[in-house]
C-alpha cells in the first residue's frame, strides 16, 4: 500500500495540509513524516508528526509506536525512537516529553531535562505543552485523536509544542502556550507561526450535551463554529476550527496559522486512533526541534 495514495484528506481543494515526505533509512527503511511548509519555511526548526509506518513493533502497536507506557516491547519502541531521531537529523538523546494529564500546564525545558531511560527520568508531571529556546532539545508529545499545535518564533528563536485535547482545548491551551512564551522570551503573538496537527475531524468527534455546554460557554457567540447539534443530546465538534479561534483571539495572524486536513479517525491503518481502535493502539508522535 502506497501511503500517499491511501491517505484520506477531508478537505481535497485545500491541498495536502500537512505535507507528506518519505525519508528513506538505513537498509532501504520508509519513513514517512507529516510536516508544515509554513514551519519549514522559518529556517530554524526540524519537526514532524508520526504515522504507524517506519517501525518494528508489532499488533496493536504496528509498527511505530512511540510510548513506552501501552504495553509495547521496550526495545521496540526505543528502536522506533532512534529511527525518528535518524529521520529529523536529532540526537537520539535529545528527547523531551510531555506527561500529558489533559491539563494547561506548560513548561520552559532545557538540555538539563533530556531524559534517557524510558522517560522515567522526568522532573515533572502534568504537563501538557513544552516550550524552549535551545537547540539541541527536542521537544516531543503523543497523539492518537487529540489535536497537536505547534509554535515557531522566528524572531526570539523559540518553539513550543501542545497536546490539546478538548479539555485542553476549552481550557485555550493556544493561549496559554503563546502566554508562557511571552513570558520567557518576550515572545509576541503577531510573530508566532502556528500548526494544528493531524487530529480527528468534526464528522468523526460525537461529543455530549456536558461537553458542548462547555464550549457554547468558552466560544460564546461562535458556537455556530465549532458546534453542530445531532439531538438527543450529541453534537459533532470541531477541534481544529476551536484551536484556530483560541490562536486567532490570542493575537496569532490568520496568515501564520496551518490547519490540518488530516483526520487520525477516518486514517486508522495508518494513524492510530483511541477512538477507531477503542484504545487498542499505540502513540504518533509531534516533534519540535530548533536547529
Amino acid at each position: 500500500m502506497e501511503l500517499a495514495e491511501a491517505i484520506r484528506y477531508k478537505d481535497q481543494t485545500a491541498g495536502q495540509i500537512p505535507a507528506l515526505k518519505h525519508i528513506l533509512l538505513e537498509d532501504q527503511i520508509d519513513f514517512p513524516l507529516f510536516y508544515y511548509e509554513k514551519l519549514e519555511q522559518t529556517g530554524m526548526v526540524k519537526h514532524g508528526f508520526t504515522t504507524r509506518a517506519g517501525g518494528v513493533s508489532e499488533g496493536i502497536f504496528s509498527s511505530l509506536n512511540l510510548s513506552f507506557t501501552r504495553g509495547d516491547r521496550e526495545d521496540a519502541v526505543r528502536e522506533n525512537y532512534r529511527r525518528l531521531a535518524n529521520a529529523l537529523q536529532v540526537d537520539n538523546g535529545s528527547f523531551v516529553s510531555s506527561d500529558q494529564t489533559h491539563t494547561t500546564n506548560v513548561l520552559r525545558v532545557g538540555k538539563e531535562d533530556i531524559c534517557h531511560s524510558r522517560f522515567s527520568e522526568r522532573k515533572y508531571t502534568d504537563i501538557d505543552g513544552l516550550i524552549t529556546n535551545e537547540s539541541g532539545v527536542t521537544l516531543i508529545t503523543f497523539y492518537a485523536d487529540c489535536v497537536p499545535l505547534y509554535f515557531v518564533d522566528p524572531v526570539h528563536h523559540a518553539i513550543g509544542l501542545s497536546h490539546s485535547g478538548w479539555r485542553g482545548t476549552v481550557g485555550r491551551m493556544g493561549k496559554v502556550t503563546i502566554d508562557k512564551m511571552q513570558q520567557e522570551f518576550d515572545t509576541k503573538p503577531s510573530e508566532v507561526i502556528c500548526a494544528i496537527g493531524p487530529s480527528i475531524c468534526q464528522d468523526c468527534y460525537e461529543v455530549s450535551e456536558d461537553v458542548a455546554d462547555a464550549f457554547c460557554t468558552e466560544f460564546a457567540g461562535r458556537e455556530n463554529e465549532i458546534l453542530i447539534g445531532k439531538g438527543n443530546g450529541k453534537y459533532q465538534l470541531d477541534l481544529w476550527r476551536a484551536n484556530e479561534i483560541v490562536l486567532e483571539e490570542a493575537g496569532v495572524l490568520k496568515e501564520h496559522i496551518s490547519v490540518t486536513n488530516v483526520c487520525t479517525c477516518c486514517n486508522p491503518k495508518l494513524l492510530f486512533s483511541h477512538r477507531a481502535s477503542h484504545g487498542k493502539r499505540g502513540n504518533l508522535a509531534a516533534v519540535l526541534a530548533l536547529k
